[in-house]
């Protein structure tokens, strides 16, 4: 049935309505610790530039007739990061946004991301805030242990912090660190070699990133966040092209996941500010999507230009559906969205 017919409606209505109350507690939560509610514009210059990410796009037409590209965007990162350069502090946006090529139980073309950006903290912080939203929304949703298919997990229980080298070699027997430069590039070779001692199902044309997603889809991510929640952190740098290079490790990023049920929930950065290098990580993500997709997305060049403003920041984006489907029990993501796509 559609899911406007009144019967699936009805059936549906309670898990809606405790979505909205997880959004009205969140945003109190937001509220109170002194941060803003901004929002950000859908139609953008640029999507973003990660390889695999697909967009809309659609063309603005003005008075004149002329017409230019633009894209709806994939999230209000890029937007965000601006008014961190304009000297606002601490946001927060539940933002809608549009991922084209993406549809599944986790996984919805139009969907809300919640974001939040805090200037000059830690990004522990906003670890830190992933985890008490966790909590909160299973609090409002009364709910005592998560569960996804086969997975259980307690969303008060403390949280266990796994660096990604740690995960693969307790998880997936693979030694990471020994596949990196110094500079933190993957050395397809090595890693190659090392999946396929694993047994895990490698091609000779699939590249360092490529064999980094296999081996984290198929080993490490259904097996995170099993009973307690799961912070996984330290992404190689090849990996995390808007984080921050660690200051203890020249090889790892500031970057972190939140899984709970082996389902990734929220991904966050200490963010890169250097605008240089961002070019740099972009162009290359650009040329390696214009390889395997045969198309590739322009550069934000109002956001380049504004990084040379932003002040150092922490952010996270967090997939709101997916953490309502969770806490309320729901069986995938198009039961908690008002109206999904048929």
């Amino acid at each position: 049935m559609p899911f406007w017919h009144p019967e699936n409606h009805a059936d549906r209505r309670p898990l809606l309505l405790q979505r909205g109350a997880i959004k009205a507690s969140i945003r109190g939560h937001f509220l109170a610790a002194g941060f803003i509610e901004v929002e950000c514009g859908a139609l953008v210059a640029s999507p973003g530039n990660e390889t695999h990410l697909h967009a809309f796009q659609t063309s603005l037409t003005g008075p004149d007739g002329a017409s230019r590209p633009l894209y709806l965007h994939t999230s209000p990162e890029f937007a965000a990061k601006k008014l961190l350069a304009a000297r606002e502090e601490k946001i927060f946006e539940f933002a809608r946004v549009f991922r084209n090529r993406e549809r599944g139980r986790l996984h919805a073309p139009e969907f809300t991301m919640l974001e939040w950006y805090r200037a000059r903290e830690d990004y522990r912080i906003v670890i830190e805030d992933s985890l008490a939203l966790l909590r909160l929304a299973a609090d409002v949703a009364e709910a005592d242990r998560l569960s996804h298919r086969d997975a259980a997990c307690d969303p008060r229980a403390k949280a266990d912090w796994l660096t990604v080298a740690g995960a693969f070699t307790h998880l997936a027997g693979i030694d990471l660190m020994a596949t990196l430069s110094p500079e933190g590039i993957g050395d397809a070779n090595a890693l190659r070699s090392r999946a396929r001692r694993g047994g895990i199902d490698v091609t000779d044309d699939d590249d360092w990133s490529d064999m980094f997603s296999k081996i984290l889809t198929l080993r490490v991510e259904p097996r995170l966040g099993m009973e307690r929640p799961c912070i996984l952190y330290e992404y190689p740098v090849c990996e995390a092209a808007l984080a921050r290079i660690s200051p203890r490790n020249s090889r790892v990023a500031e970057r972190f996941e939140l899984y709970a049920c082996g389902v990734e929930l929220a991904n966050g950065f200490g963010e890169l500010t250097d605008a240089h290098l961002q070019r740099t990580r972009f162009e290359r993500d650009m040329a390696k999507k214009e390889k395997i997709h045969g198309v590739r997305y322009p550069l934000d060049e109002d956001f380049l230009a504004a990084l040379r403003l932003m002040p150092p920041a922490s952010g996270v984006a967090l997939g709101f559906d997916r953490l309502v489907m969770l806490v309320t029990g729901a069986p995938n993501i198009d039961a908690v969205l008002w109206t999904p796509l048929p």
